[in-house]
C-alpha cells in the first residue's frame, strides 16, 4: 500500500511575462544584491541579450562583473573557477543566467562561496547538504533564457565529476533562487535544435515525474499540466521562434517540470546522464531518444496511468496512443530516433548501463532498473528495437 506521509517543497517567487527582464535590478535589490556575479556561458555572453542586461545592471549602480567560463555540461573547475572570480570581485550574490549549464553553475558558485568542504561533500545523498554552512551560501537571483531544465526553481546544480565522467547532483535548500525573472522574450533567439532539446528536456521532467511511484498528486497535477503545455506548444516554438505565447508555455512547463520532478525522475534521466558524460551530448536531446523505448520498458507499471494521461489529453488508444503520440512529437522537432542516429556507438554500454543504475534519478523508476534492464534499454535505444523490451 502506498505511504500518504510525504514532506513536500514547491519553488520560490517567479516574475514571469514579456519585458520583465528590465526588472531585474529591482529584483536584486529585493535578494540583498549590490554587488552581483552574472554567471553564463561563453556563447551566451557574447549575444545582445546578455549584454543588455549587464547594461540593465551597470545604469542602476550595481557594479555587476561576468563570469562566463561555463560548459555546456559544466564541470567542476567552471565552479571553482567562479568562485575565485567572485571572491575576487567582491560580489554579495549571483544572477544565474542561462539554460541549465548557466543556472546550475551560477547557484553551485553561490553555494560554494562560503563553503571550505569540496563540493563533492554535498552531493544529494542522504543528509550531506547539513555539512554546508548556510552562513556562506550567497542570494541567487535566477534568469532562465531556455526552455528546458527549470532549474530557476530548483534547489540543487548538477556539475560532471571528471575524474569518474558522472554527473553529481549537490543539493541544499538555500541554493534556491530568492527572486525568478522568466521573461519569455529571452528566449526568442533560441535555434531550433536548442528549442527542441530543451523543450524535451522540460517533457522528460514531467513524465516522469508522472509515472514515479509515491504519493504526491500535487506533483502529478503539475507534471499533467506540463505535459500538455509541451505537446501544444513545443511544435510551434520550433517552427516559428518568435511565437511568444509559445515560448512562454514552454518556459511554464520548463518550470513545472522543475517543481514536479521533485516527486522522482527515472531510467530517461538515468540513461542519459551517463550518455551525457561520456560523450557530452545535449541532455535535453538525449532524454528524448531514450524516452519512448524507456515508456515501453515500464509499461506493466504505467500503462493505467498513461490511459489516464492520454484522455485528459485527448489522445485515443491509451499507451499505445500516447507512445505514437510521442513519437510523432520527436519527428516533428528533428530529434533522432536511435541513438545511433545520434552518434553513439555501443563501445561504452556496459559502463553506461553500469552508471545508470547508480545515478540518483534510478530509484525513482516505476520498474526496477537493474543493471540487466539498463543494458536492455541501451541496446533498444543504440539499435531501434522495441522488441528488445518486451
Amino acid at each position: 500500500m502506498t505511504t500518504i506521509t510525504a514532506n513536500w517543497n514547491y519553488p520560490t517567487a517567479v516574475r514571469f511575462g514579456p519585458g520583465r527582464i528590465a526588472e531585474l535590478p529591482a529584483v536584486c535589490a529585493a535578494a540583498g544584491i549590490t554587488k552581483p556575479l552574472l554567471v553564463t556561458d561563453a556563447g551566451l555572453a557574447k549575444l545582445d541579450i546578455t549584454r543588455e542586461t549587464m547594461a540593465l545592471l551597470e545604469q542602476a549602480g550595481l557594479a555587476p562583473g561576468l563570469y562566463a567560463d561555463v560548459q555546456p555540461n559544466p564541470v567542476e573547475r567552471n565552479v571553482t573557477d567562479g568562485v575565485a572570480a567572485l571572491r575576487a570581485g567582491g560580489h554579495d550574490g549571483v544572477v544565474a543566467f542561462g539554460g541549465g549549464s548557466g543556472l546550475d553553475t551560477g547557484k553551485l558558485i553561490a553555494f560554494m562561496a562560503g563553503q571550505t568542504r569540496p563540493v563533492w561533500d554535498f552531493e544529494d545523498i542522504g543528509d550531506w547538504w547539513t555539512r554546508a554552512d548556510p552562513a556562506g551560501i550567497l542570494p541567487i537571483v535566477a534568469v532562465p533564457t531556455t526552455a528546458g531544465t527549470g532549474s530557476e526553481v530548483g534547489r540543487a546544480g548538477v556539475v560532471t565529476d571528471e575524474a569518474t565522467h558522472t554527473k553529481k547532483v549537490i543539493f541544499h535548500p538555500a541554493m534556491m533562487p530568492k527572486i525568478v525573472i522568466c521573461d519569455p522574450e529571452l528566449t526568442v533567439g533560441m535555434p531550433p535544435v536548442i528549442t527542441a532539446g530543451t523543450g524535451m528536456d522540460a517533457f522528460a521532467h514531467c513524465l516522469e515525474a508522472y509515472c514515479s511511484p509515491g504519493y504526491h498528486p500535487m506533483a502529478d497535477g503539475v507534471a499533467v499540466e506540463g505535459i500538455r503545455l509541451v505537446f501544444e506548444n513545443l511544435p510551434r516554438a520550433f517552427t516559428n521562434g518568435t511565437d511568444i505565447e509559445a515560448r512562454a508555455h514552454m518556459m511554464s512547463a520548463a518550470a513545472m517540470g522543475a517543481t514536479a520532478f521533485q516527486k522522482g525522475l527515472g531510467a530517461i534521466h538515468s540513461l542519459s546522464h551517463p550518455v551525457g558524460a561520456l560523450y557530452n551530448t545535449h541532455h535535453g536531446m538525449t532524454n528524448a531518444v531514450f524516452m519512448p523505448f524507456v515508456l515501453v520498458f515500464n509499461r506493466s507499471a504505467i500503462e493505467a496511468r498513461i490511459a489516464r494521461l492520454a484522455a485528459y489529453l485527448g489522445i485515443d488508444g491509451g499507451f499505445d496512443g500516447f507512445l505514437a503520440a510521442v513519437i510523432d512529437l520527436r519527428q516533428q522537432i528533428g530529434a533522432p530516433d536511435t541513438l545511433a542516429d545520434f552518434g553513439i556507438d555501443g563501445l561504452r554500454a556496459e559502463t553506461i548501463a553500469e552508471m545508470a543504475i547508480v545515478d540518483p534519478t534510478a530509484g525513482g523508476n516505476p520498474v526496477p532498473l537493474t543493471l540487466d534492464a539498463a543494458r536492455k534499454i541501451f541496446q533498444a535505444t543504440l539499435e531501434g528495437d522495441y522488441q528488445l523490451l518486451r
